[in-house]
């Protein structure tokens, strides 16, 4: 589940950054491979953890198809409700390369978007989930066998988390997201910026497609 963010996704992601530093301020925020790093503030401060991973990924259309291998560095953070429940945000951002045939918004039955795009088309893009865990605990220094598993979603949460519930994947209002993605210009394309966004989880998603990458 995102271009290289719009002015208002910027923004927005930006918001979210801050509000999850400011919060930490007061008591002192598809599946590969590569490296991953852990930049804890859970140690001194106590509520906030940032995990970072970078890695290659492939990403779905709303045809449910691959259409594009992503370099990608996606960034979870993990805000502490001391409820027995955590705020977990993941912003992800990097760069695209299409892998040819059907275009990422081929299926959108809202607006206007192109069919097929063909491979090389390059661009960048980025965008946030956000959602809450349940957990009976929480463990920011537990080990983490690969990147190519712990920047999953699955992965994360299992290897963090005990007996997490995670509000994104279940039928469920409390889920948000919303990922954006641009070409780069000089490249000849029918439509070159999609997005992907919506609110719930489950049987309760309400997800929206807009634009298409495509070539026709």
């Amino acid at each position: 589940m995102k271009r290289w963010l719009s002015i208002t996704v910027l923004l927005l992601a930006a918001l979210m950054f801050a509000a999850v530093a400011a919060a930490d301020d007061d008591h002192g925020k598809h599946e590969g491979e590569h490296h991953g790093k852990k930049d804890d503030d859970h140690a001194n401060r106590g509520h906030t953890t940032r995990f970072t991973f970078a890695f290659t990924n492939t990403d779905n259309g709303s045809c449910g198809i691959p259409w594009a291998t992503l370099q990608e560095k996606r960034t979870f953070v993990v805000k502490e409700n001391n409820d027995g429940t955590f705020r977990l945000f993941r912003f992800d951002r990097g760069a695209f390369t299409t892998i040819g045939g059907t275009s990422p918004g081929a299926c959108d039955t809202t607006g206007q978007h192109g069919h097929t795009v063909v491979p090389g088309v390059t661009g960048r893009f980025g965008g946030y989930l956000v959602g809450t865990v349940e957990a009976t605990s929480f463990n920011p220094n537990a080990p983490c066998a690969s990147s190519a598993v712990c920047a999953t979603r699955s992965g994360f949460l299992a290897t963090y988390f005990t007996n997490a519930q995670y509000s994104c994947d279940q039928n469920s209002m409390d889920c948000k997201f919303n990922f954006n993605y641009t070409a780069a210009k000089g490249q000849t394309l029918l439509f070159r910026h999609w997005q992907d966004k919506g609110k719930g989880a489950g049987t309760q998603l309400q997800e929206e497609f807009h634009g298409d990458i495509a070539t026709i």
